[in-house]
Order: C-alpha cells, then structure tokens, then sequence
C-alpha cells in the first residue's frame, strides 16, 4: 500500500522552498525560490506529475503550455515539478512533441522536499502525484487539487480557480460562485439577508 505525507493545508502560509529548474525559453537552466516570488508580488503555480517521458502527463504539458500566457497574464508563474533531474527535463522537452510549445519553468525536486511538503509525494516509489496547488503573493494556500496517477487534469479549470482567488484577493467582500470564470461574471457578497436565498441573488 502506497503512503502519502500529509500536506499543507488551503489556508496555511507555504514554508519557503527553492528548486533546481529547467527553462525551455532560455534553453537553460535556473531556480525557482518562492520567497523571490513574493517579494515579486507573483502569484505562484505548482503542477506536480509523476514522471517524464509518461503518456498523460505529455498531454497535461500540452494543455498547461495552450493557456500559459493566460496564467501569466492572471499575476501567476507556473512550474511544473517532478521527481526528475533538471537533464531529464530538457530531454523530454526536446524529444516530446507534446511540449514543443512548452516555455514555462520544470522543477526538478530530486529528493522529493517539496512533494513531501505537499503531500503528493508516494513512499515506496518515489513519484508524485498529480496535484496542483495556487500560492498567493503573501505565501498562502488558496488552492489544491490532486488525482491520482491516471487521470489527467483540467487547465481551463485550473486557470478558472487561479483568477477566482486572484479576484477575491482584491474584492474581499465577494465570493465566486460554481460557474464563475472572469472578472465581470456575477459574484456573491455574504449578508445575513441572503441566507436562504442565494437562488433569488444568482438571479439579478
């Protein structure tokens, strides 16, 4: 049986992590520090995956690079992070025909540091799951979501939560209902006369 550590939770300040990283863009390599993303005002994003030179996470890849102008125009970076060397990222990169498009940061976490530290990482095996999680500029947990190693994510919703938590972060008297999915969609300000009439409030 398969053993998962216990993650930060939604709501909690992410301890401060760095990553070995690989940048298609500049065809090198870097790192990826959260606390310099903070002091960057960045919004950050973590798309963790099982391994390179896989089937579905080929596709997640192609899916992640179609909307990754998108995430950045929403204040987000978005790194993807595997168990992988740095070496191994740029080979996959090159070789892969589902991530010719990809430009965004691939962390390497060799010793699975910061999979441990979201609960994604598998004992026994050494592979992580597939989870994503949204980091604010303050350092806290706004989102998370995990799948287990078959089923592929979807980016579109990904970047739906992303620019929801992005516009409760500067609207703190709203909510973002299901169907939600960009600024000027209506919202939902909590009141004691809504209780028992959020049907009535979706409707103006």
């Amino acid at each position: 049986m398969t053993h998962v550590t216990s993650p930060v939770q939604v709501g909690q300040a992410v301890p401060d992590f760095t990553l070995e990283t690989y940048l298609p863009a500049k065809r090198d390599f870097g790192t990826f520090s959260l606390a310099e993303a903070k002091k960057a005002g960045k919004w950050t994003v973590l798309f963790f995956y099982p391994a390179d030179f896989t089937f579905v996470c080929a596709t997640e890849f192609a899916a992640l690079a179609e909307h990754y102008k998108a995430f950045q125009a929403a204040g987000a970076e978005v790194i993807t992070v595997s168990t992988d060397t740095k070496f191994t990222h740029l080979a996959w990169r090159d070789h892969e025909g589902e991530l010719s498009k990809v430009e965004y940061p691939m962390g390497a976490d060799r010793t699975g540091a910061v999979s441990k530290l979201f609960g994604v990482y598998i004992e026994g095996n050494g592979l992580a799951l597939r989870g994503s999680f949204i980091i604010d500029p303050k350092g806290v947990l706004q989102g998370a979501e995990v799948n287990f190693l078959n089923v592929g994510r979807n980016v579109e919703e990904l970047l739906r939560k992303l620019r929801a938590s992005v516009h409760c972060s500067t609207h703190g008297d709203e909510v973002c209902p299901a169907k939600w999915t960009k600024s000027g969609d209506a919202t939902l300000k909590p009141n004691a006369a809504m209780v028992g009439k959020v049907h009535e409030a979706m409707k103006r």
